[in-house]
């Protein structure tokens, strides 16, 4: 039978409290090492995003400290511990500012700042959608269970890429920069599903874990029935948070396959036309319209009849509007 926190591998709640509240023991050594660490990962986060590299970014979630008062945060809600949730999230609320500021700061430097907005490192963090939430749950679970567990603590750097925590609040950063609000907010999303999947999944994996039970009465812990509605509280604010943040996933995962399938009825709708080396290049929407862009050499077949599929395919009947570019690809040989 498969034991999620094996108790000869089980971390008492004294290791979990030293290791994920800032405050406790060394304080000023763990304080140190959290905002120079958090600071160089994201001048290198904001880097590889200017610069478009990829193993530059991957650097930075390896670096970033971020996954440790976001825990913290779980743990407080689970022990009871309202100064360890306050002051994990002061961290938290600090290091967005940061590194969102660090991303401003870099994007101002860039010779031409809304270039970088084309780039896959932003394109790829400004439309998240349930795909990245679930991802984003899975990858919870992993970190709380590496972080109950002193055999798995290995797998914490591959936890700490695929979380992502860091690189959407540069990318944050960046697009504020570069003039581009809607962008950031698109980022912002996509890091705060992943710190609210982060604590949620903390929450059951020490729930499960029994430190709960574990946590004693001491002079951080409020009384039990104070600690009782603490806890409802903060179930119901993350629950709320959850619903704000996967809205727009919803949305944007709505659009992805309406996006879809308008792309393959634009393909069906040129090949019935008769415009067979026509190609569709790209789908866009604008509010209430969808841009369609054609690369075709000749006269394209009659717009009202994709407009009439997109209407049976979309509740919510777009304007269709189509972008004729004349040409056509060539290729040698």
């Amino acid at each position: 039978m498969l034991t999620l926190i094996p108790a000869e591998q089980r971390r008492t709640l004294p290791e979990l409290v030293d290791r994920l509240d800032l405050r406790s023991g060394e304080q000023a050594s763990k304080t140190s090492a959290f905002w120079i660490m958090l600071t160089l990962s994201g001048v290198i986060a904001v880097s590889g995003i200017a610069a478009d590299s990829t193993a530059t970014v991957i650097g930075a979630m390896i670096v970033a400290p971020l996954s440790t008062p976001i825990l913290g945060i779980g743990l407080g809600i689970v022990t009871g511990r309202g100064r360890l949730i306050l002051s994990s999230l002061g961290y938290v609320a600090a290091g967005l500012v940061l590194v969102t500021v660090l991303g401003i700061v870099v994007s101002q430097l860039l010779p031409n700042p809304t270039n970088v907005l084309a780039n896959s490192q932003v394109l790829g963090r400004t439309s998240p959608t349930l795909v990245d939430l679930l991802a984003a749950i899975a990858t919870g679970l992993a970190g709380a269970v590496a972080i109950t567990r002193r055999d798995v603590g290995d797998v914490l750097p591959g936890v700490a890429i695929a979380i992502s925590l860091v690189p959407p609040l540069g990318v944050v950063g960046v697009c504020l920069g570069s003039g581009a609000p809607s962008l950031a907010l698109g980022a912002f999303v996509l890091f705060a599903s992943n710190v609210v999947a982060m604590i949620i999944t903390g929450i059951i994996v020490l729930t499960i874990g029994g430190y709960a039970r574990e946590a004693t009465e001491d002079a951080e812990r409020e009384p039990a029935s104070g600690a009782s509605r603490s806890r409802a509280r903060a179930y119901v604010i993350l629950a709320l948070a959850l619903v704000v943040v996967a809205i727009p996933m919803v949305l944007n995962s709505l659009s992805s396959l309406w996006s879809r399938q308008v792309a393959t009825a634009a393909d069906s709708w040129l090949a019935d036309g008769g415009a067979s080396s026509a190609e569709v290049t790209g789908v866009s929407w604008s509010g209430s319209t969808v841009t369609v862009s054609v690369l075709a050499p000749q006269d394209l077949p009659d717009v009202a009849q994709l407009q009439r599929t997109v209407d049976d395919l979309v509740p919510w009947d777009p304007q269709v509007v189509v972008v004729h570019t004349v040409g056509a690809r060539e290729s040698a040989g």
